[in-house]
């Protein structure tokens, strides 16, 4: 018991000579020089596409963490794939549509191809979202900068129908293959296909969702992209367009990397007389998949406003 006791007073004694040389050394009036502001990397993300409440495949920014092209590929499709391990954050009402436990068994990247090779799972797709899962692949795995046509292999066996309705699929596959189609067609002949990108809102974000229509019409394509987005869309009352009826494209020129619009006032925004970025980037997304072109440049009555790029 007395051993005890002592052990605890040399404990307490030497506890407060410790204190003591503490505050000898660091005084009270000394204080540490904290940070006080953290510095963030920015970053970066990469547009995918998902089906939303509203059945439609639509176009969903998530954290992009790989810059090397092949790796990129990869992340992309375990975004679209259903149960995968992702880490980017998918709200509740967007779904996947690429069948679970699907594998890319082999891929290969030349000259703007992608062959890429997946496991037999990916034909597990149900017959209503087997096509939705094909516009998915193509508009997700396009919007990565080095690849312009895919083709698509099942265990090495070149995916040309689809798996339920046999629906015949081309021999290699881009943007002319359409998204969230809308058929207006009178004949089978002169057919052209024109994609306008319309706003999608739900109580936390705004998001863009494209509409393949195949028509018949004679008139160039950027003119019927502005009249569709200055009228709301008859065929799916969720879908808007900030471009007020009002607005007039007065003249156009069609150049090789770019398209220069050039509006009345009406396409400014009243609080600063500047285009407001939903109708901007409705525009420039149409014209880049109608057209291929990246760089959309908006003038009102000649001045110009905004070189706007995709």
């Amino acid at each position: 018991m007395l051993k005890r006791l002592a052990l605890k007073k040399t404990l307490i004694v030497t506890l407060s000579f410790i204190f003591l040389l503490i505050i000898y050394f660091f005084p009270r009036n000394n204080t540490l020089n904290i940070p006080t502001t953290l510095t963030y990397n920015n970053l970066k993300t990469i547009p995918i596409y998902l089906v939303d409440s509203n059945n439609l495949v639509s176009r969903f920014e998530v954290i992009k963490k790989n810059e090397n092209t092949l790796d990129l590929i990869d992340e992309v499709i375990n975004n679209l794939t259903i149960n995968s391990n992702d880490d980017g954050y998918i709200p509740s009402n967007f779904k996947k549509l690429i069948p679970e436990n699907t594998k890319i068994i082999s891929k290969d990247l030349n000259d703007g191809l992608l062959k890429i090779n997946f496991s037999q799972e990916l034909l597990l797709v149900s017959k209503e979202n087997e096509e939705k899962m094909i516009e998915a692949i193509i508009y997700s795995l396009t919007e990565i900068k080095d690849v312009k046509k895919i083709m698509i292999f099942v265990e090495g066996e070149h995916l040309l129908e689809l798996p339920h309705s046999k629906k015949i699929l081309p021999n290699t596959l881009d943007r002319s293959y359409g998204i969230n189609k809308v058929y207006d067609l009178s004949s089978m002949k002169d057919v052209s296909k024109i994609t306008t990108y319309y706003v999608s809102k739900t109580e936390l974000l705004n998001y863009y969702t494209p509409v393949t229509t195949i028509t018949n019409t004679k008139k160039e394509k950027v003119e019927v992209i502005i009249e569709k987005l200055k009228s709301s869309p008859t065929f799916n009352t969720n879908l808007v367009s900030f471009l007020t009826s009002s607005a007039e494209l007065k003249n156009y020129e069609i150049l090789e990397n770019s398209i220069n619009l050039s509006f009345n006032n009406a396409v400014l925004s009243l609080d600063d007389n500047s285009i407001i970025e939903e109708v901007k980037y409705s525009i420039a997304l149409s014209i880049r998949d109608t057209y291929d072109i990246y760089e959309t440049i908006f003038y009102v009555d000649n001045n110009l406003i905004d070189a706007f790029f995709i």
